[in-house]
């Protein structure tokens, strides 16, 4: 897969009087090689792009969300889970034909980029960057709750709550993984992976059939919409954040082996996938409990679901499970949120040192800690229904340009644009994309709307006071 010419290359300089870096001389089904030599090689395959898909995405939405879903919407969360995941499918399928054309790590900031112009892109890549560190704060925060349940099942009393310190403990581990090589990470990944799977698989086919009767008397459904329609919006734009995966899959684009074939199954698969789980276990933990007292149960409702089927071992595998999970989700949300710093960087909208590369293990190691530690920051407030809604405004944003950028370069057809994928229903797929993405927004929180604007409003000055004469493809 030869590189394609391309109508203009960057130019302009930024105030420290740095230029973009040239585009790739070549782009492989084995790495991606720089004219400074450079070489970001292609270490991932089908299967690890989907072990970062439902890894990212399977943690928080069956781990961490199943109680505060069903404490806001009730039975009708199944529906939520349900249109989070019409709508990333809708925003996956324009990914993947974006992603074909231009396998780069930076996934949807890279795309906007070149499709839209320098601002749209330095808004959306500085938003990337924030918004994936939310929702790697997020799933820490999920993860130290679930140690913390490790331990009240253990009956060891603590004298403070670990949760935060276990968050930050984990954080700073996973960054230093990623440092020592991104193929260590995918390794892991897929392992983690395929044990939640067969995991989730075993609990909810138990759950199913003790929910229709096949185990014991069954239970009577509630209501379904019990707590009215408007809440099953506001819930699906809270667990939105459990749909970021898919997008994580082509942030990491430019280490996907053979990325024609594997970037689209990888994004639309894992959206497939995870949506499917997600639907199943809402309906699983109600029919358990009923919305009321699950929601009680908070953060780690699943392990008190488990617990009502199959006793303590159940309660323990879930615990065991709920940590895989998080652990999955913060491992990739990190590898992602290093990867848009490091293409920013490669655009001069920040500086060149964080796109420098470790000569040992082949990684941006500055991108990764100018990732890793901020995270630890957010991670240390706690606060996990805020830092997940920040995350889904975010990358909501990202959705929806992205669905225009795919219009745009539809229209204009530049020489450099060809992808090996092309979305089925152009242009009303990610016309409908756009505007389910920008809709979702609508249904959020004002504290969470009000500090997204801002991450935005900052992103912009940003990039008039660092990056304002710097021009990329879009900007012709």
């Amino acid at each position: 897969m030869a590189e394609q010419p391309v109508d203009v290359e960057p130019g302009g300089q930024n105030v420290a009087g740095e230029a973009p870096a040239a585009e790739p001389e070549a782009v492989t089904d084995d790495t991606t090689v720089h004219d400074d030599d450079v070489e970001l090689e292609r270490t991932i395959g089908l299967v690890g792009g989907l072990a970062i898909g439902i890894g990212t995405m399977i943690g928080a939405g069956i781990f961490v969300f199943p109680g505060l879903a069903a404490n806001n919407a009730g039975l009708a969360a199944t529906l939520s889970f349900a249109i989070g995941g019409v709508v990333a499918l809708l925003v996956a399928l324009p990914t993947s034909e974006l992603a074909t054309a231009m396998p780069r790590s930076g996934g949807g900031y890279y795309f906007i980029s070149r499709g839209m112009g320098t601002a749209y892109g330095a808004i959306v890549g500085l938003g990337l960057w924030l918004g994936l560190m939310f929702a790697s704060a997020f799933y820490l925060v999920g993860l130290g709750h679930y140690a913390s349940a490790v331990f009240a099942e253990l009956g060891i009393g603590l004298p403070i709550s670990p949760v935060i310190g276990i968050g930050l403990l984990f954080g700073a581990a996973l960054t230093a993984l990623s440092i020592a090589g991104t193929e260590n990470t995918a390794k892991i990944q897929n392992v983690v992976v395929g044990i939640l799977l067969v995991v989730l698989t075993g609990f909810l086919s138990y759950g199913v059939l003790d929910a229709v009767g096949v185990f014991g008397g069954g239970t009577v459904p509630e209501q379904f919409f019990s707590r009215g329609y408007f809440p099953v919006l506001t819930t699906a734009a809270l667990v939105f954040t459990s749909y970021l995966g898919f997008a994580q899959v082509a942030t990491v684009a430019g280490e996907i082996k053979q990325p024609g074939r594997n970037l689209p199954l990888a994004m639309v698969g894992s959206v497939l996938v995870v949506t499917v789980f997600y639907v199943v276990t809402i309906f699983v933990a109600t029919s358990a409990f009923g919305a009321d007292r699950l929601g009680q149960f908070g953060e780690t409702a699943m392990v008190e679901v488990a617990r009502d089927f199959l006793g303590l071992p159940g309660a323990v595998a879930i615990l065991g499970a709920g940590l895989l999970a998080t652990f999955s989700s913060a491992n990739a949300s990190i590898l992602s949120a290093s990867r848009a710093v490091y293409a920013l960087s490669r655009d001069a909208l920040l500086p060149r040192k964080a796109s420098e590369v470790n000569l040992r293990y082949g990684t941006p190691h500055v991108a990764l800690l100018a990732a890793g530690g901020p995270i630890l920051v957010l991670v240390a407030t706690g606060q996990v229904e805020l830092l997940a809604e920040v995350a889904s405004f975010l990358h909501l944003i990202m959705y929806g340009l992205m669905c225009v950028a795919l219009i745009v370069l539809r229209r204009r057809n530049p020489e450099w644009y060809s992808p090996s994928y092309r979305v089925p229903g152009y242009p009303v797929v990610p016309a409908v994309g756009a505007l389910a993405s920008f809709g979702l927004i609508a249904f959020m929180q004002p504290a969470s709307i009000g500090i997204g604007i801002v991450v935005m409003l900052v992103s912009y000055l940003w990039y008039r006071y660092y990056a304002e004469n710097v021009t990329l493809k879009g900007d012709i």
